[in-house]
């Protein structure tokens, strides 16, 4: 029996995985201590957030085996757990890589652009449409001047991509077909997801390698 998403669940959803994911949960770093992990002295805030994102491709791609691991992580609602692991990865990843390129994590309004970030390729067309100019990346200043109302459409747009993302027609289903075909499918689907994912918080809070 298939869990219908709703945009309602959603919204709970991201907000508690973000909140787990900047305080931390037992057993795994807060997104501010995973991207501690990956400061060097290069100073390269580019190469810094590739390696993040490529060990983070390896763990969306496990996300069976972490959603496992002790219950790591207890939904307010009822959605499978393959969602719900993948995004409290990607946001936790997200987040890493804003506080990586100087971001206040308990901004509002940096989590509203972590979570625009969640919708990959489709984040800079969600961020234009609320009046968002990104350019080669959202300059702090600019985040800091993003009003109430905008934060109020770009998190109803992140919304409905994601219901429909992971509706019931899709990823959910996907699901059913585990531990058969539905297993290595969706571990690809996962990494190569949270590639998409890793790389548009990258272009967007750090910017494009020129």
């Amino acid at each position: 029996m298939s869990t219908k998403i709703t945009e309602s669940k959603m919204e709970q959803v991201l907000s508690y995985a973000y909140d787990k994911a900047i305080n931390g949960v037992p057993g795994l770093d807060s997104a501010t201590e995973l991207a501690e992990c990956y400061r060097t002295d290069s100073n390269c805030v580019h190469s810094q957030c590739n390696s993040l994102i490529r060990w983070q491709n390896t763990k969306a791609g496990a996300s069976g085996f972490v959603a496992g691991l002790g219950g790591f992580i207890i939904m307010p609602v009822a959605l499978p757990a393959n969602i719900t692991s993948v995004l409290y990865i990607q946001i936790r990843m997200i987040a890493a890589i804003a506080h990586l390129a100087g971001y206040d994590l308990k901004d509002d309004k940096v989590k509203t652009m972590v979570y625009a970030c969640l919708v990959g390729n489709g984040a800079t067309e969600i961020l234009k449409n609320a009046g968002v100019q990104i350019g080669k990346k959202v300059a702090i200043n600019a985040v800091k001047n993003i009003s109430g109302k905008v934060i109020i459409d770009i998190n109803k747009a992140v919304g409905f991509r994601l219901v429909t993302k992971f509706g019931e027609k899709g990823f959910v289903n996907l699901g059913k077909m585990v531990p058969f075909i539905g297993g290595p499918i969706g571990l690809l689907f996962d990494a190569t997801a949270t590639n998409i994912v890793g790389n548009t918080a990258r272009n967007i809070f750090v910017g494009k390698k020129v």
